[in-house]
């Protein structure tokens, strides 16, 4: 019986390994818009996709970051300026994008423009501060991809979303874990509508990487400027014992961050090139061994780890 279950295992992940080894033919005729290029992963798919012979367009937020990747790559690589938070400079990219590939429609779309601060408590934040994020993580995502799907549609091709470990458990306060569990609804609701059209939609769920974005020097500095802004009642009641609790627990998870950051670009590359993409990829060793496992447990269970062993006590805790 044993034996008989693990041969039929063993030949799932065998057909499935085959079936994942199959690539899209013609990709050097194929355009990729990736957003959020300026840094981080989506500055190292541009410049690995650029490799493959892929035409990549690049969309950067700022001239410095798009001048300093063009020196990196190949002639066929070309940039352009994009703040998704704003309509008019999504319009725009998107009517160059349509100037660029024509009649062939646009392959690849990677929404991969994101930011990560403020991190902390719910409660030392304002309303501002959430809407910040949900601006270009999730709002600016909805936009940039309602403007291009059309392109995408034309090529039958490929939305390539990048979410998070934290759209599946939410494990700390902000607009970050709200932002991406709306990429995860809004990922898997397109999917299921655009499929009919030949249209595939990949979710990039990774765990924690040193980028940028979310350096613990930036959340550090953050975190302590929340504090300093944070009301007299709110800071009673946690506590300066909590702050210091709450930086070092900071401090801790910066020592596993991966600086691998192919780990992920691979999975985005691969959602892209192959014929049979997968619908999530999980990048990193916490997102498969901790957080997607923490994402499957009943709430009590994992409410009680982050109680007891994740996240310190404040100092007026009962």
């Amino acid at each position: 019986m044993w034996l008989y279950l693990v041969g039929l295992v063993s030949l799932y992940y065998l057909l499935r390994w085959y079936r994942e080894r199959q690539v899209v033919s013609h990709l050097r005729d194929k355009y990729i818009f990736i957003t959020g290029c300026d840094s981080g992963f989506g500055n190292l798919l541009a410049r690995q996709l650029d490799l493959r012979g892929l035409r990549v367009l690049a969309a950067c937020l700022t001239e410095q970051g798009a001048e300093q990747l063009r020196g990196q790559t190949s002639d066929r690589l070309e940039t352009v300026i994009l703040d998704v938070t704003q309509t008019e400079s999504i319009a725009a990219a998107t009517q160059w994008v349509k100037e660029r590939v024509g009649d062939r429609g646009l392959w690849g779309l990677v929404n991969n423009a994101g930011i990560f601060l403020p991190w902390a408590p719910n409660e030392w934040l304002t309303k501002q501060n959430f809407v910040n994020i949900l601006d270009v993580n999730l709002l600016g995502m909805i936009e940039v991809t309602l403007s291009l799907l059309a392109l995408v549609r034309k090529a039958r091709g490929r939305v390539v979303n990048v979410s998070s470990v934290f759209g599946r458990v939410s494990l700390c306060g902000g607009g970050y874990c709200i932002s991406k569990y709306g990429v995860e609804a809004f990922s898997d609701s397109l999917r299921r509508e655009i499929s009919s059209f030949g249209v595939k939609v990949a979710i990039i769920e990774s765990g924690y990487f040193k980028t940028g974005m979310a350096s613990k020097e930036m959340v550090l500095q953050n975190l302590q400027e929340l504090w300093d802004q944070a009301s007299q009642d709110v800071k009673e009641a946690y506590g300066k014992k909590f702050l210091g609790s709450y930086m070092k627990m900071i401090e801790t998870m910066g020592k596993i961050y991966s600086s691998n950051l192919s780990l992920v670009t691979d999975c985005m590359e691969h959602a892209l090139t192959a014929c049979h993409p997968r619908t999530r990829y999980s990048p990193g060793w916490d997102a498969k061994l901790f957080y997607l496992p923490m994402s499957y447990m009943p709430t009590a269970l994992v409410d009680a780890m982050d109680y007891y062993l994740l996240f310190p006590k404040p100092e007026q805790a009962q």
